[in-house]
């Protein structure tokens, strides 16, 4: 595995965040969270499905793809609790994400432009390559955590309004996108894990995830022996014989 270069690992964790992310940015955007479904028994109507999802609300006929009735402000006034949480949820997972793509990306940028020579700045500032991607990684799988815990609960929660009204909730295809874009968290930061695991070996001052001292500071020098240590100070004395 090539740690000191910018390896396929941490190219594909990046573009597997980044579809993670639109995934969840697409769950949190769709109507269709909860569908609740209307049967009538008169011939002359037709049965009725509301789509609920996070911040919109819409009604429509069977045979319709237009909505009867578009509420915009739904999101003020959700009545049940899962997606209400799920409204807080998403966006903090979104956002802790975000910041995980940020970090990976400076890491593959600091593995690509840095020189052969550790850098005293970066060593003062405690950045470095695998400082990045392992802290992505524990970001990646804290947003998947966060995304998918809510995402499950709405199974459960469906289960609850049925039992308390009748059976006619159900949960939709956007409750399906979430924890898939969440499972995508948790691969992208098991795929940073194992790449770190992997490379950690290496003897690099490059490798540490924190620096403990600047490495340019660091002075190599063969150790001397005892008689260099003392050759410093030792002073030679000229020997003068007298011819007689």
């Amino acid at each position: 595995m090539g740690c000191r270069d910018v390896h396929a690992a941490t190219v594909l964790s990046f573009l597997c965040g980044i579809a993670s992310v639109a995934g969840l940015f697409a769950g949190t955007l769709l109507p269709n969270w909860r569908k609740l479904r209307l049967i009538t028994f008169n011939r002359n109507e037709k049965n009725l499905t509301v789509y609920t999802g996070l911040w919109v609300k819409c009604a429509r006929y069977d045979g319709s793809s237009d909505c009867l009735m578009y509420d915009t402000t739904w999101y003020s006034s959700v009545d049940q609790l899962d997606l209400r949480v799920l409204q807080f949820a998403l966006p903090l997972s979104m956002l802790i994400a975000m910041g995980a793509l940020l970090l990976c990306l400076i890491g593959m940028c600091n593995t690509a432009f840095r020189s052969s020579v550790p850098n005293i700045k970066l060593a003062k500032c405690l950045v470095n390559s695998a400082g990045c991607h392992l802290v992505a990684g524990l970001l990646f799988f804290l947003a998947g955590t966060v995304s998918l815990s809510p995402s499950i609960w709405v199974f459960f929660y469906n289960i609850h309004l049925n039992k308390k009204f009748e059976p006619v909730f159900s949960f939709d295809y956007a409750v399906y996108v979430t924890i898939a874009s969440a499972g995508g968290l948790f691969m992208t930061s098991v795929i940073l894990f194992i790449w770190y695991c992997t490379c950690k070996s290496l003897p690099s001052p490059f490798w540490q995830p924190l620096y403990s001292h600047p490495p340019s500071m660091h002075t190599y020098s063969q150790p001397y022996s005892a008689r260099s240590r003392l050759s410093a100070i030792e002073i030679d004395i000229p020997v003068v014989s007298h011819a007689t």
